[in-house]
């Protein structure tokens, strides 16, 4: 008797992070590692130091470059919303040129599912397209209602748009990711977070972790290290310039990196008695899961980091200030706050990968 043996084909899933700073990059690493837990072959997709940072977390996956949306800051907090509206010609060009590259994709047979996150023209009619986004209210002052119902308009072409944060009480993510009327394709997926939390002896008093556009990460690396510099503490610097190769140098009472990848980063935390970052959504994440004490300084103009940031405080869980109002001195009101902490267990994301097999 002859016993045929039918091998399912694996199925490849392109995952495809905005390049906005590294946070949307970095919460893509969870599920890429859960993609081949699941036996999917990730496509990582993306452009810029995003795109730099999953090649060096995955340097065997393949991969394919995306238009740059081109997005950077304005130099005053005042004209970050006019900034976005000047670039938004180029980010509608980087979004119709992503798409044709999408759809030679899956033309070609080369990918069987999508995960686009925030990359808006990375979805197509033929395969299974799930849009990550933690918000669901688009938060732009005056024009909060217009940024939002344009998001939604948006997120309804997808078969699915996850939010990784907890539906319940105990979410981080306040009102960006829990509106009044939620669209019926969201499902929440839990907090992301490539950390896991370890007992270790501490290292250094003080973390500085840098990241998002340019230059408003350059303003805030020259104002710590001016505001830090001479404190009689062990302070290491992490500025989030993914490079060639990481290196390092110490000078006076600071330790500065380039930049980490997970592995050392998880350990440098973890290392740490204290951080001092933006309030980014995925840095909360990290944070929360690795029950860490911190100090919000929000990117000007920003207004998601600025709710966030006024959110936690308001909680007693992270002090914050404005950037042009940082002094060292801020952090000695640090330690009547609770600090972050993971409210709920994490949820096991290949539970939602049916959708990739028409469950």
């Amino acid at each position: 008797m002859i016993i045929f043996v039918f091998m399912q084909q694996q199925k490849t899933i392109l995952v495809a992070p905005l390049h906005w700073g590294l946070g949307h990059a970095a919460r893509c690493i969870p599920i890429i590692n859960a993609l081949l837990e699941s036996n999917y072959k990730p496509l990582l997709a993306s452009d810029g130091a995003a795109l730099a940072l999953l090649r060096k977390e995955f340097p065997n996956l393949e991969w394919v470059e995306l238009p740059s949306y081109q997005i950077t800051y304005a130099k005053r907090a005042s004209g970050f919303k006019w900034k976005l509206l000047f670039d938004s010609p180029k980010m509608m060009k980087a979004i119709k040129a992503e798409k044709k590259i999408v759809k030679q994709l899956v033309s070609e047979g080369k990918i069987q599912g999508i995960i686009s996150d925030n990359r808006l023209g990375v979805r197509s009619k033929n395969v299974p397209s799930v849009f990550i986004t933690h918000q669901l209210n688009v938060l732009t002052g005056s024009t909060t209602w217009l940024s939002t119902m344009m998001h939604l308009d948006f997120i309804k072409k997808f078969d699915a748009c996850w939010v990784p944060d907890f539906e319940g009480m105990g979410n981080l993510s306040g009102k960006l990711g829990h509106p009044e009327r939620t669209p019926s394709n969201v499902q929440y997926i839990g907090p992301l977070s490539r950390m896991k939390k370890k007992e270790t002896e501490k290292k250094y008093d003080i973390l500085v972790l840098l990241s998002g556009p340019e230059p408003q990460r350059t303003f805030l690396e020259e104002k710590l290290m001016l505001e830090l510099r001479g404190l009689d503490k062990k302070i290491l610097f992490v500025l989030g310039k993914v490079e060639e190769k990481m290196h390092c140098y110490t000078e006076e009472n600071f330790r500065v990196y380039n930049y980490m990848d997970s592995k050392v980063l998880e350990k440098a935390i973890n290392e740490s008695e204290f951080v001092i970052s933006r309030s980014g959504y995925t840095t909360i994440m990290d944070l929360a899961v690795l029950e860490k004490k911190a100090f919000f300084i929000p990117t000007p103009g920003q207004f998601e980091q600025e709710y966030l940031a006024k959110r936690l405080k308001s909680k007693g869980l992270v002090p914050s200030c404005k950037q042009e109002n940082f002094k060292v001195s801020k952090l000695n009101s640090s330690f009547l706050f609770t600090g972050l902490k993971s409210q709920e267990n994490p949820v096991d994301l290949s539970l939602f990968f049916g959708l990739f097999e028409g469950e």
